[in-house]
């Protein structure tokens, strides 16, 4: 018998991805500190049901990578590091289990 979580993954995946995107909008905001509380439990909800949403931004780039597909901004291809992201990368937990359900989307360029 499939897991519940597995037959609303698509729900829950969309509701990470709205959780993601209110945290970005509220980190631009003068008073987004103030939805911290809110947005850190529903982070830890989704947490206990087994959904991980992980922010590359900042980690280095590798072409290698199969996290994320990245569009390269920029000339220069030394020294890369994820600048933007549009789409976090998420996994879900079954168990032991990580599964990647979402593939992070982002903007990459030279530290430099």
């Amino acid at each position: 018998m499939e897991s519940p979580l597995f037959t609303h993954q698509r729900e829950m995946l969309e509701m990470a991805n709205q959780v993601f995107d209110i945290e970005k909008r509220a980190k631009k905001m003068d008073d987004g500190h103030k939805l911290d509380r809110n947005l850190r439990r529903m982070k830890e909800a989704l947490e206990r049901v087994g959904i991980l949403i992980h922010d590359p931004l900042g980690e280095t780039w590798e072409e290698t990578r199969t996290d994320c597909e990245a569009t390269i901004s920029g000339d220069s291809l030394e020294s890369l590091v994820i600048q933007e992201v549009i789409k976090p990368i998420i996994r879900l937990r079954d168990n032991r289990i990580l599964h990647m359900i979402q593939r992070g989307v982002v903007i990459v360029g030279s530290q430099a």
